[in-house]
């Protein structure tokens, strides 16, 4: 999926369709050991739903998490994120 980043809260993912979606950013992380940047997005009336994808920042491209620990390591990170007290605290 091709992007577009608005600012620092928002992109535009772009389907290998055409059909484009404006997504919120709700946090970013890099793992050196893999050499690869992850994104946490959401639709603005769908705070729920949240997708995790591979981002990469070179060719401005997003792509799915298809390896099973990739992924379980990826949802550990979401889990430890929303556990965070601080990040708690600023949501309310």
């Amino acid at each position: 999926m091709a992007i577009d980043l608005l600012n620092d809260e928002e992109m535009i993912i772009t389907d290998e369709n055409g059909n484009e979606k404006v997504m919120n950013i709700l946090f970013t992380y890099e793992n050196e050991e893999r050499g690869k940047s992850y994104v946490f997005l959401y639709e603005k009336n769908d705070e729920e739903n949240v997708l995790p994808f591979a981002y990469d920042e070179q060719s401005h491209s997003l792509s799915e998490i298809e390896d099973d620990e990739e992924y379980d390591e990826v949802e550990e990170v979401f889990n430890a994120f929303l556990d965070d007290p601080k990040i708690a605290e600023a949501k309310k």
